[in-house]
């Protein structure tokens, strides 16, 4: 089948759908009952399947046509991004932007980039979307996604920019350091209260530690407290709970305003890397590189 004939029958079908009914479709489109009728018919026709059951009083969805309903939804908005595009011939930053960023990183870091880029693009229509799932890029449809974390391998459909790696620190409360002398060691943090971050499981995060030559050496911590969310782990080492390991990103404020400091700073360690991807399909697209070019300068850990 050539590539137009996929297209036939897929606007009176999502007309029809979002309509009710054939004629109120036909009205929206300008077109008759019947040729709408007959378009979604051809259509199913084609596709060997039925997409509406079908009443004298009303059309409803089937469940194969609700899928596909969705899929039409998304070809057609993209169809319109790219007209927009060539209309605005390919300089004007316009259309829906889907973006796709961790929970606590993306409310901290990303969020305050992406509401400014929006308003200096008063045309673009940002989809924001917040999870530390591993989604599929180009099957959720998302345009840029931001991750931390490793990659075993990039699929050839993505392109992808290293933005350098997070920096991993022992923090305390200045009231919890005056209660007791600061640690020396590594060994002589096993003596002070350690606020940990727990998974789902119950298991909890080693504390890593700077070794040497280079390595990295790790120890399981016995917990004062165990927390499943490191914005909630800054707010129990700021009430004086006892020492936690965080990444700088995630304390930046609170290090500048003195509400937290760095100790042992020998032992500190490189975190996770930081990456932008984005589905190549969607590279040329001036919007996609407009919010590249602003995350990278945005976000990039020197």
């Amino acid at each position: 089948m050539i590539p137009s004939e996929r297209l036939k029958g897929i606007e009176a079908f999502v007309c029809t759908a979002d309509a009710g009914s054939f004629t109120a479709a036909g009205t929206r489109l300008n077109l008759t009952n019947s040729a709408v009728s007959k378009s979604v018919a051809r259509l199913e026709a084609r596709l060997g399947s039925r997409l509406f059951d079908r009443t004298t009083r009303r059309l409803t969805l089937t469940d194969a046509g609700a899928a596909f309903y969705e899929t039409c939804v998304r070809v057609l908005g993209e169809l319109a991004d790219a007209e927009a595009v060539l209309a605005a011939h390919r300089s004007e930053i316009v259309g829906r932007l889907k973006v796709d960023v961790p929970v606590a990183f993306g409310r901290m870091r990303v969020l305050p980039l992406l509401l400014d880029f929006a308003e200096r693009h008063p045309n673009l229509r940002p989809n924001i979307t917040f999870t530390d799932r591993k989604v599929d890029i180009v099957e959720e449809g998302i345009d840029v996604a931001i991750r931390i974390g490793a990659s075993d391998s990039w699929a050839d459909s993505l392109g992808h920019r290293h933005l350098g790696n997070e920096r991993v620190i022992f923090c305390a409360a200045p009231a919890y350091l005056e209660r007791r002398a600061p640690p020396s060691s590594a060994d002589d943090l096993a003596r002070f209260d350690c606020i940990l971050y727990g998974r789902a499981d119950g298991s909890t995060i080693n504390w890593r530690f700077a070794a040497d030559a280079g390595r990295i050496a790790e120890r399981s911590m016995e917990a004062r407290i165990i927390l499943g969310s490191a914005e909630a782990q800054v707010g129990a080492v700021k009430a004086g709970f006892g020492i936690a390991q965080l990444a700088t990103w995630l304390i930046k404020e609170e290090l500048g305003r003195g509400e937290l400091v760095e100790i042992l700073p020998d032992l500190a360690t490189a975190g996770l890397p930081l990456h932008l991807v984005w589905s190549r399909s969607r590279q040329l697209s001036p919007k996609v590189n407009a919010l590249l070019d602003c995350l990278t300068a945005g976000l990039r850990i020197d």
